[in-house]
């Protein structure tokens, strides 16, 4: 069974990946924008019934992971490519900074206990890879993790890719299908937002001193996605690096990837039992006469 679906965004298993080069815009010959939205919307009524199989089925369970600089459209994506879904048959959690509770276990705890059961669809805005994305650029928030002295700082990166890596494996070993989205922006893209956030009021809520703050390191937090992408990209949990600086084009192929990912297991609706399907005429007869 391949794991995976073959894609011009799919992130290379070999750790030779560079985001450098790689496209923020679509292709020259890109579907157009309302072209996208309807493929969009196609792709959602075939998720809506996948997922219906996956719950029936009840052997599976499907991670989705998003991870984006700011203003790179994970919430809109999320809520876009997920609309129309049982909302019994999915769950959304966004992480941010860890809690005190959180900080008393490893760095995988908080978003271990709230994988997605079987027969349900898990997305996790932002995640565990925050470990080895904002702490690789900002290493002071080690000094609030209460990590024991025998943690090496300078290898702690390394044994933190090794950790998700050997988590996701475990994962994909025991059904849950893991799919992993990068939405690639532009530097320039990010500022027109920041721009639209800041001039339009009822955005103005969205926009903090943060986010320009974070702005200031793009080239560490490229570094560290590339590095991030690189190290755990694998056939059972690949990364996908998705154009985000035109929105329709993004979630368009983000819906069609899951889509397709999901057709290529053996889903289906289980069996009748063997005693319903023995008296199927019997029971349409005693309701049929309740007419």
């Amino acid at each position: 069974m391949t794991h995976f679906v073959e894609s011009p965004y799919l992130v290379p298993f070999d750790g030779a990946f560079r985001l450098t080069g790689r496209p923020t815009q679509p292709p020259a010959d890109r579907p157009s924008k309302k072209e996208c939205k309807a493929r969009l919307a196609e792709a959602r009524e075939q998720l809506d019934e996948l997922q219906r199989i996956l719950s029936a089925h009840d052997h599976h369970s499907v991670l989705l992971v998003f991870q984006a600089m700011d203003a790179a459209g994970k919430d809109g994506t999320i809520r876009a490519v997920m609309e129309g879904v049982n909302p019994a048959g999915c769950q959304v959690f966004s992480f941010k900074k860890p809690s005190d509770l959180e900080l008393d276990h490893d760095f995988l705890w908080r978003s271990a206990v709230r994988l997605p059961e079987r027969g349900r669809i898990g997305v996790f805005n932002r995640s565990y890879y925050e470990e080895v994305l904002v702490v690789r650029v900002h290493p002071g928030i080690l000094d609030g993790q209460r990590l024991p002295s025998s943690v090496d700082r300078e290898r702690i990166g390394e044994q933190r890719f090794e950790s998700i890596r050997d988590h996701e494996k475990h994962l994909a070993r025991n059904g849950t299908v893991v799919i992993k989205f990068f939405l690639n922006v532009s530097k320039e893209e990010q500022r027109q937002r920041f721009l639209s956030r800041l001039d339009e009021p009822e955005k103005n809520w969205k926009f903090s001193k943060a986010d320009l703050r974070e702005r200031g390191h793009w080239d560490a937090y490229q570094e560290a996605y590339e590095a991030a992408l690189g190290e755990t990209s694998r056939p059972h949990a690949p990364w996908y690096a998705i154009p985000a600086d035109s929105k329709s084009y993004m979630r368009m192929c983000v819906a069609e990837i899951i889509v397709e990912r999901l057709r290529g297991l053996d889903l289906h609706y289980p069996a009748v039992d063997e005693e319903v399907a023995a008296h199927i005429d019997d029971l349409r007869a005693q309701l049929g006469a309740e007419d």
